[in-house]
């Protein structure tokens, strides 16, 4: 019989894997138990800490549902969620950013110059850009999940009083890649505190807000997938986000125009009447490997 000793724990837990374990779930169960294992005993974890610990977790489960990802919020303030994504970036493009734990499939298609701001109060924002390779080749076909909350701070599926899409549409490029839409300035907004990642922002003495953003996901044949945000450059929160979002190359800077200057092709052409603001951007993809 082999005694299980604290020392040694690690160690048989692996071994009670069979000898068909799939090698990468090996991989990554193994340092899982190492680091929890470690940290257990770095901190000389008590039972009540542990309950505590499970509880949470509890309760993480019980106040998540579809438009609500309680874990997810909680990878994101723990800095994980930014983690991954900076580690699965690469170089050559936009870097990723947190897709949050609002967000909602299925958005309906949008054209070019499509007008999400409606009748909501706030400043027109007009962002735009293009979509292309490292090299700034146009990419054709490129789809362009685009998100973002309301002026009260508040995505769709958060918010009974928007309608389910409110604030997002998939726009297509062009044979010049080109993307262009108008929407209300994004405000900066507070994660939600009312349940178990509240406590903690609470208990660490965090706040809970993040800066405005823009979400996009971008998608095209033959190239890697991008999650990413973009931020104004004048955002209080820029350098404090409290879910880490935030990277060097996706601030941009909102430039004020006249009304007389609003371009042709937007839903909005000659009916602004006071200044807007652009968001020009562009996204660059990475061809798959």
């Amino acid at each position: 019989m082999r005694t299980v000793t604290k020392d040694n724990i690690t160690d048989v837990f692996m071994g009670y894997f069979g000898p068909d374990t799939d090698p990468r779930l090996r991989e990554v169960m193994a340092s899982l138990a190492k680091h929890l294992h470690a940290f257990a005993k770095d901190v000389n974890l008590t039972h009540a800490e542990w309950q505590k610990g499970i509880e949470f977790m509890e309760w993480a489960g019980e106040i998540s549902d579809k438009e609500r990802h309680e874990f997810v919020l909680l990878s994101d303030v723990l800095g994980l969620s930014s983690l991954v994504d900076m580690i699965n970036s690469v170089p050559e493009g936009t870097s990723s950013s947190v897709l949050g734990p609002f967000h909602i499939s299925g958005a309906p298609d949008i054209p070019f110059g499509h007008d999400m701001k409606r009748d909501y109060e706030g400043e027109v924002l007009l962002a735009r850009g293009r979509v292309t390779d490292p090299s700034g080749n146009p990419i054709e076909g490129a789809k362009i999940d685009i998100g973002q909350t309301a002026p009260n701070g508040l995505y769709s599926s958060q918010d009974p009083d928007q309608d389910t899409y409110s604030f997002h549409g998939i726009q297509t490029t062009g044979a010049d890649g080109a993307y262009g839409f108008t929407t209300v300035k994004p405000v900066s907004y507070t994660v939600p505190t009312d349940g178990p990642v509240g406590d903690i922002l609470r208990a660490t003495g965090r706040h809970p807000w993040r800066p405005s953003h823009l979400h996009y996901i971008i998608t095209a044949d033959g190239y890697r997938p991008l999650v990413t945000e973009i931020f104004p450059d004048d955002d209080p929160y820029l350098d404090e986000d409290t879910v880490f979002g935030v990277r060097e190359d996706l601030v941009m800077k909102y430039v004020e125009q006249t009304p007389e200057t609003f371009p042709d092709g937007y839903d909005l052409s000659g009916s602004v009447d006071e200044p807007y603001l652009v968001a020009d951007f562009d996204l660059k993809l990475v061809p798959l490997t």
